[in-house]
């Protein structure tokens, strides 16, 4: 099983009334539970934790999990509103302004950690999104990553929002120390610069895997991604598409790229020390195409497997 730990929430995209008055369509979404829908729809065995709310937005989440097969029974429910992220798009790119005070998935605390039970199954995990940005859901999130990595392969997109982070030293300390825990870390061109300051990504990339980091995937949008690893690097160039909004892509990317390296058995951590190419480039390539998918749709609606076929 591939659990994601993160947010859940909804996603409120611009839309126009038939009326032609300008509005906003609610629709699940969040990094985390994006790359779960995602990874679920490529066909691998995947879980979420996160807080659910039991308002009427929660009730659509939990819904959307259960039809694509999103195994939610270590969601903590609760009666706390839902997240809402009112996003903006600018020629298809995608800004967002998030409402997250007091919400279910925020309110997470290290006491609603699943047991190691409940973690027994989980061969990896995926961390990230504006859950690692807030407290105290951050710090629970951090919490479970620092349990899992020791054992299971662990996934990090720290997905940064920089208008969302309240304390910049804090939040720099935690994605810091998850970066040195992961086997696999995806940052965009933009978020590479945001942690590591002007520099070429290159060196940001090795800078990474020196400090911990097995496989640093750098994604630049139409450019493709290059992924990085002790022995070299890899690029993959982006599929062509017609882009209606980015909304999820960088989700569907991960998801794609943890679907492939699931399907080749290499989501262990004896594969990273010695990263088959074949089987890597495969699983960008996985990455590339679905995330090609999602960026022809309006909001994050990832491909399934047989889409890709």
């Amino acid at each position: 099983m591939i659990l994601c730990s993160g947010e859940a929430l909804i996603d409120m995209l611009p839309r126009e009334s038939a009326g032609g008055e300008r509005c906003f369509v609610p629709v699940p979404g969040g990094a985390v539970f994006n790359t779960a829908i995602a990874l679920s729809r490529l066909g691998a065995p995947t879980a979420l934790f996160t807080g659910l709310s039991r308002d009427l937005f929660g009730r659509r989440l939990a819904a959307a999990l259960a039809a694509d097969g999103v195994d939610a029974r270590l969601a903590v429910r609760s009666d706390r509103p839902t997240t809402l992220a009112f996003v903006e798009l600018t020629g298809g790119h995608a800004t967002y302004a998030f409402y997250d005070e007091a919400t279910a998935a925020r309110a997470l605390t290290g006491a609603d950690l699943p047991d190691d039970a409940a973690l027994a199954p989980v061969r990896a995990a995926f961390f990230g999104g504006i859950s690692l940005a807030a407290e105290p859901c951050a710090t629970a999130h951090a919490a479970l990553m620092a349990r899992i990595a020791p054992r299971a392969v662990t996934m990090l997109d720290p997905n940064v929002r920089p208008t969302f982070i309240a304390d910049d030293a804090a939040y720099r300390a935690r994605i810091g120390a998850m970066l040195a825990q992961a086997d696999i870390v995806k940052v965009s061109d933009e978020d590479l610069a945001w942690l590591m300051g002007p520099g070429d990504a290159t060196d940001h990339a090795r800078a990474l895997i020196g400090r911990g980091a097995r496989l640093v995937c750098v994604t630049q949008g139409a450019h493709g991604v290059t992924a990085h690893h002790a022995a070299g690097h890899l690029h993959v160039p982006a599929r062509r598409a017609q882009v209606v909004d980015t909304v999820g892509a960088g989700d569907t990317f991960n998801a794609g790229l943890l679907a492939g390296l699931d399907e080749a058995g290499a989501l262990t951590k004896g594969w990273f020390g010695s990263p088959d190419e074949d089987v890597l480039e495969a699983a960008l390539k996985l990455g590339v195409a679905a995330a090609a998918v999602a960026v022809s749709r309006a909001g994050a609606d990832p491909p399934t497997r047989s889409e890709l076929a």
